[in-house]
């Protein structure tokens, strides 16, 4: 997609659609009069009309008579007291779609006057909201005859907005190849496929890499990797990817996802409703694929290392089984009570290696981890847990940036002994009680000291109902959030 900007006042643009954007309780002259000069009042008509009111997400298309574009697109911010960034990016994805379905492939979007915001915030989330709305996962079907896509993208702003959109654009980008990682269809991406996709785009973007295959992770002693991965014909991957800028010193910052490229459930064999949404287990290693090639495109001026470990579940002569104890990375010993507890098993072994191997100042892990996270939280914010108050915070502000939200849940002592194993150091499955949380304790007890935060997105991460500017499907979730932490 093409994104220009310019400076040009809104009646001066040349466009298909005009996309305009009005508050609900708007009483007072709008900064598009001039628009509605040009088109001979069709606006300020529509607007004492009963066809549109300004509510949030509310849209409304109109043929102009004249003037430089075919349409005028209106879109509703709701109450001007309640419009944020994320209120401005969905009412842009619902215009822009509006325009689209109507055979426009060319929009202008001016940028209105939001409290709180500059004209950067308001003109990066308005690309990232044309970009992510468009998204369509095309490999294996082609658009249908006559379709018309978005193709070119003009913002205008009376602020030089030029950096801030190509920042965006890339962000944007990132996020929709993440995405296609996720909507791969699993025969697609087992371990060794996935971990080549990274290798390649590691080269592409100017990263370092690292696989560390089956052979070399029985010499390591990833045992908890393996004992995942081994059920599958494809043995299981530990992927490194690094951003180190010339001259960053310091110890780095480790991004962890987890990678299940598909999960049966194992032994514990999962119900066949809803089994093929399995191929999105591996959400949070495409995050972190996203995010590492953005960092990379902007050389952003952090230490940033990538910790992906991929393996497929399967149940098979080889696979583990509920009462296995394994001795993972760090010595610590696992009872397995329940092999669809899969991720947080292979997250031990990533966790534990990037401790030990990079000594981070901190780690961030992003996974699919509960279905505990999806019944507390819904698709609308990830679960977050962590030992470290000033890094929680930061994700938690990133999240209201981006509208990749993070809602804090407790990691109290209590909960540890809920995860205590008679026969081992820790069991990975405690019940139903607490879910979400004893969970994330389990990962806990392999980060040892290094402050880190925990990302539940297992209802974030792949949809079943679109929303204005996320399909359904992969939503690349994390890409955005992570970005703006690592940069800001």
């Amino acid at each position: 997609m093409k994104i220009t900007t310019t400076n040009a006042p809104a009646a001066e643009l040349e466009t298909e659609a005009l996309i305009l954007a009005f508050p609900e309780d708007a009483d007072k002259p709008t900064p598009w009069e001039a628009v509605d000069a040009a088109v001979g009042g069709i606006v300020s008509a529509a607007l004492a009309g009963r066809g549109f009111d300004g509510k949030r997400g509310q849209t409304l298309a109109l043929s102009t008579p004249a003037g430089r574009s075919r349409e005028i697109v209106l879109v509703g911010l709701g109450p001007a007291a309640e419009i944020d960034l994320e209120v401005w990016r969905r009412g842009v994805a619902a215009a822009a779609t509006k325009a689209r379905r109507r055979g426009n492939g060319k929009i202008a979007v001016p940028l209105p006057e939001i409290d709180g915001y500059d004209a950067d915030a308001l003109a990066a989330a308005a690309t990232e909201a044309a970009i992510l709305t468009s998204y369509r996962y095309r490999e294996f079907k082609a658009a249908p005859a006559g379709s018309v896509e978005l193709e070119e993208v003009l913002i205008a702003a009376p602020a030089d907005v030029a950096d801030a959109t190509e920042r965006a654009h890339r962000v944007a980008d990132a996020t929709s190849w993440a995405r296609d990682l996720v909507n791969t269809p699993s025969n697609e991406k087992r371990p060794d496929a996935l971990a080549a996709l990274a290798v390649d785009m590691a080269a592409d973007a100017g990263l370092s890499s690292t696989v560390i295959d089956t052979a070399a992770a029985r010499e390591l002693g990833l045992n908890a990797l393996l004992a995942v991965g081994d059920g599958s014909a494809v043995g299981p991957r530990l992927v490194l990817l690094e951003h180190r800028p010339h001259g960053v010193e310091g110890p780095p910052t480790v991004i962890v996802g987890k990678g299940i490229t598909f999960d049966t459930g194992g032994i514990s064999l999962k119900p066949p409703a809803k089994m093929a949404d399995m191929k999105s287990d591996m959400a949070g290693a495409a995050a972190v694929y996203g995010t590492m090639r953005v960092l990379a495109e902007l050389d952003a001026p952090r230490w940033v290392v990538g910790v992906t470990p991929l393996a497929e579940n399967m149940p098979s002569s080889s696979a583990y089984r509920p009462s296995d104890i394994i001795r993972a990375y760090d010595g610590t010993t696992i009872e397995v009570l329940n092999t669809d507890a899969e991720g947080r098993v292979v997250l031990a072994d990533a966790l534990a290696y990037a401790r030990t191997e990079y000594e981070p100042r901190c780690m961030v892990d992003l996974a699919t981890l509960t279905g505990a996270c999806v019944v507390a939280l819904g698709s609308q914010a990830a679960g977050l847990m962590g030992t470290d108050d000033d890094l929680c915070d930061a994700l938690i502000a990133a999240g209201e940036t981006t509208g990749e939200r993070l809602w804090r849940l407790p990691a109290w002592r209590d909960y540890d002994k809920i995860i205590d194993s008679d026969i081992a150091n820790v069991r990975n499955s405690a019940g139903r009680a607490a879910g979400v949380v004893t969970a994330g304790m389990f990962l806990k007890r392999f980060v040892g000291t290094t402050p880190w935060a925990h990302l539940d997105i297992a209802g974030t991460a792949f949809l079943d109902k679109a929303t204005p500017y996320q399909p359904k499907g992969g939503t690349g979730f994390g890409v955005r959030l992570l970005t703006r932490w690592l940069t800001t």
